[in-house]
């Protein structure tokens, strides 16, 4: 399978319609999905997926609120979340690693998981 992705948007270029046309050009030459990493609303994933005919992925961390359905209901046909999951497991490191280094204290374990909810979620 291969993914075609454009990144004029993600790089702060904000001419969808070029966006478009990138992605009709892979999609012309072969592209089994199509990517472009930024978009920032529903609408414009609506937009560039009525402009295509191979499936469409959307990068989810950048549209914040939007559901699976949603995404959907936009045309795209996978979607990912990047390093955002990596971003949130960070962010509670990095609460934890000031709360000892400020205050010597451990609080943050209250909010450990059990690792054997962490397997049943994987399996």
């Amino acid at each position: 399978m291969l993914t075609a992705r454009v990144e004029a948007v993600l790089r702060g270029v904000a001419d969808l319609d070029d966006t478009i046309r990138r992605l009709q050009a892979f999609e012309t030459v072969g592209a089994d999905v199509l990517y472009a990493p930024g978009l920032t609303s529903l609408d414009q994933v609506m937009e560039v997926t009525s402009a295509l005919t191979k499936p469409f992925n959307v990068l989810a961390p950048f549209i914040r609120g939007a559901t699976l359905a949603d995404f959907a209901q936009a045309g795209a046909k996978r979607v990912s979340v990047g390093g955002a999951l990596a971003r949130v497991a960070f962010g509670s490191l990095m609460t934890a690693a000031k709360e000892m280094r400020k205050d010597g204290a451990f609080d943050w374990m209250g909010g450990i998981s059990a690792s054997n909810g962490l397997d049943e979620l994987l399996s």
